[in-house]
């Protein structure tokens, strides 16, 4: 893939060249000899086929993920959340050690320690790092899915968007099978406080535990919004919204 410059650009096929647009820009890259058949038998290609049942691996394990809680992903993400989720996954599946290359999966090495902090570490907005906006220490019980942010002051321990008068802080308990890809979700109660230099306490409590069995993920989400003549409008399109995964269990 290569990206087109100067001032004309192309779109369509010449020779063996496609030319196309993305949100990436425009693109050009050419056309492939190989043939599919070829691919999905030859054994000269035995790396490639299992290099790609991996990649598809990682790909639903991602889809899995952000379907569990796309009542705040929708809120909260960037444009490439997609890509870097499976990039992510790809690497937990290659934590597996048990199963042969070819057939390892997200849903055998996602209890490991190392795959933990991988998922941990995720934000879905690239734009708006849960680190970066939220100042204030929190804790999360996983029994209960209960999130505490004992004590914030909105205009010291929240880096908002200018413009913000408020912010609300939402969480949820998504609990993964990513063997099976399915899911069960409960979010809490929201949480909206002026930006302010009043202190308080935010308590944010799923609606109920989440059935069945899976990976549990506890997430929270920051949401920006700016009052005008009585009402609250989203900071522009959510943007500015913070999304991370705060604990898995």
């Amino acid at each position: 893939m290569a990206h087109q410059k100067g001032i004309i650009k192309l779109k369509g096929t010449i020779g063996d060249i496609t030319f196309y647009h993305t949100k990436d820009g425009h693109l050009a890259k050419g056309k492939t000899t190989l043939d599919a058949a070829r691919i999905a038998t030859d054994p000269n290609f035995a790396l490639t086929r299992q290099n790609g049942t991996e990649f598809g691996e990682a790909a639903k394990a991602g889809k899995v993920l952000r379907r569990s809680i796309n009542t705040l992903v929708s809120k909260a993400h960037d444009r490439h959340v997609t890509s870097r989720l499976t990039k992510l996954m790809l690497k937990i599946v290659k934590l597996d050690a048990t199963s042969i290359r070819g057939l390892r999966t997200v849903g055998t090495s996602i209890i490991l320690p190392s795959s933990i902090t991988l998922l941990k570490s995720f934000n879905f907005n690239l734009n708006s790092l849960l680190a970066d906006v939220l100042k204030a220490t929190y804790s999360v019980n996983t029994t209960t899915g209960v999130i505490t942010i004992a004590s914030i002051t909105p205009i010291n321990d929240i880096v908002a968007p200018t413009g913000a008068t408020h912010v609300s802080f939402i969480g949820g308990w998504a609990k993964v099978d990513f063997p099976n890809k399915t899911y069960n979700t409960d979010y809490t109660n929201t949480v909206n406080l002026p930006i302010d230099g009043t202190t308080s306490a935010v308590t944010l409590t799923p609606t109920s535990v989440p059935t069945g069995t899976g990976t549990n993920v506890y997430v929270l989400e920051v949401q920006f919004f700016q009052l005008v003549n009585g009402i609250q409008y989203a900071m522009k399109n959510n943007s500015y919204n913070a999304l991370g995964i705060l604990q898995i269990a």
